[in-house]
């Protein structure tokens, strides 16, 4: 199916995220309007070792509460960075890990109806602690380690909220990466 863009203009712009609105024309000839949120590349990181798993807890301005996560993040601005160094660097700042190894899982859309922003979710082994590097909107950030079994009660019993956490844990189960 073919949806032609007959005319965009940017409704709203920040360096984190951009929206437009779209008129477009359906294949029946129906015209209508798209609002997209366009919003750089993510990663989500899922550290993992001697079966323990790091968690990120974070107040989320959006929704009022803190959030258990995985580590996440994004690198504005320098688009077009290689999704590896991203997870590596959100990873390092977050919670000091390194990884030994970083195993590239897949892809995922964060809601495809309305964004284009694409995550990559990555599996961090063989880690090694050093110091956090925090940005500013970080300062709140708590980090601890949890048994496996703990984060799949934490996930089936919506401890775990964060839509992105939840996707990637799953895609990490159903490869048999964790």
């Amino acid at each position: 199916m073919t949806i032609e863009t007959l005319s965009t203009r940017v409704a709203y712009e920040n360096p984190w995220t951009r929206v437009r609105e779209d008129i477009i024309r359906r294949p029946d000839g129906s015209e209508g309007l798209y609002g997209v949120v366009e919003r750089s590349d993510f990663v989500v990181v899922v550290p993992v070792q001697d079966g323990r798993v790091t968690l990120v807890e974070q107040f989320r301005y959006p929704v009022g509460e803190r959030l258990w996560e995985f580590v996440m993040g994004m690198w504005e601005t320098r688009p077009g960075t290689d999704p590896a160094a991203i997870a590596a660097g959100e990873l390092r700042e977050e919670t000091g890990l390194v990884a030994g190894r970083m195993t590239y899982a897949g892809e995922m859309f964060q809601g495809a109806g309305y964004c284009n922003q694409r995550g990559h979710v990555f599996l961090a082994t063989e880690l090694a602690r050093g110091e956090t590097a925090r940005e500013t909107t970080e300062q709140d950030l708590v980090c601890r380690d949890f048994a496996l079994a703990e984060v799949e009660s934490m996930l089936r019993d919506g401890v775990i909220r964060d839509a992105m956490s939840m996707a990637a844990f799953g895609l990490l189960r159903l490869k048999g990466l964790v």
